[in-house]
């Protein structure tokens, strides 16, 4: 019978997560469902607990792989993939029993293209729900690219939306927030489940906690999308939409997680960075029509300066503390 979801599970080096992960999704209640693990190359024990796990679940497919990179392991899972919808989940995640199967039922009540969920957020002393930022107004490509929280992992997609797209290869940080951005101009109809079904965790030595420098690849990611969207010649469409999220990705996004540094010196040197790239590429952000909408949000993106930035910093630097 033909699966109603596949979920695509990229692993690396996930001994101590992976079984909870699968586990979840073969527990759960939506049971014509498959699952495509891409081992990339793990040196740990992630391979024998997955050889392990095919045993105990007919439906779980693994592909065995050298390590290339999260994205090269997610188009391998989309070409092998036989669901009416797909799903995306991280290998350290895993779901509420209902989730799929509850995305799945919401799904067909509307001929939906994608469905979300609210997420929990599993940090080492407590949780926090993390909202969709999706709701029964948003109806329009227009408004995921304005409102939702850009993951894949909390969604599922119909499988003929996702025709001939793929990841964009040589990018392993933020190539969700490409591949959802070139998705996104394809969307119709949007539906959504306020429940939070998803965990999400929140491991120590991750970007949340630390400053890697490979965050400076948000920014080379969100130059590829105003390219793309130029190349596709649909950037003038949706300019006022990708104005707003690279200055609200720079200015908000990349500062926050720049001050986990302790540099105050590298610090103000990712500011300057960001803020000469927006004025580059926007330098009439502050008449965007999105801003005109009064909030704390953008009264923030209107008025972000030097100063806000450091404050942000010595704020963040305190917590590390």
């Amino acid at each position: 019978m033909k699966p109603k979801i596949s979920v695509i599970i990229p692993c690396y080096n996930v001994e101590n997560y992976i079984e909870k992960c699968i586990d979840s999704i073969f527990e759960g209640t939506l049971k014509e469902i498959e699952v495509i693990a891409i081992n990339d190359g793990s040196n740990d024990k992630t391979r024998e607990i997955l050889d392990k796990l095919q045993k105990k679940y007919n439906k779980l497919n693994i592909i065995h792989k050298e390590n290339e990179g999260v994205s090269i392991a997610r188009n391998i899972g989309l070409k092998k993939v036989k669901g009416e919808y797909i799903a995306f989940l991280d290998s350290d995640d895993w779901v509420d029993k209902d989730m799929y199967n509850k995305l799945y039922l919401k799904a067909k009540e509307n001929d939906y293209d994608i469905v979300a969920c609210d997420t929990t957020a599993v940090y080492p002393n407590y949780n926090t729900i993390i909202s969709s930022n999706i709701n029964d107004k948003t109806k329009s490509s227009e408004a995921l690219m304005i409102n939702s929280y850009a993951v894949l992992w909390n969604k599922i997609y119909k499988r003929e939306i996702l025709k001939g797209m793929e990841f964009k290869e040589g990018i392993n940080f933020c190539e969700d927030v490409i591949f959802l951005y070139q998705l996104y101009p394809r969307v119709k109809r949007i539906g959504v489940i306020h429940q939070p079904l998803h965990f999400y965790l929140q491991r120590e030595g991750s970007l949340t906690y630390t400053y890697d420098k490979k965050l400076y690849q948000l920014v080379d990611a969100l130059d590829y999308i105003i390219d793309w969207y130029k190349k596709e010649k649909i950037f003038d469409k949706y300019i006022n939409e990708i104005e707003y999220t690279y200055v609200r990705y720079l200015f908000a996004t990349f500062i926050k997680r720049l001050a986990k540094t302790k540099d105050k010196k590298k610090f103000i040197e990712g500011y300057e960075f960001v803020n000469k790239k927006v004025k580059d590429n926007f330098p009439k952000y502050k008449r965007n029509i999105y801003l005109k909408t009064f909030n704390a949000k953008n009264v923030y993106l209107k008025h972000f300066n030097k100063i806000i930035a450091t404050i942000i910093f010595y704020i963040e630097r305190n917590k590390l503390n």
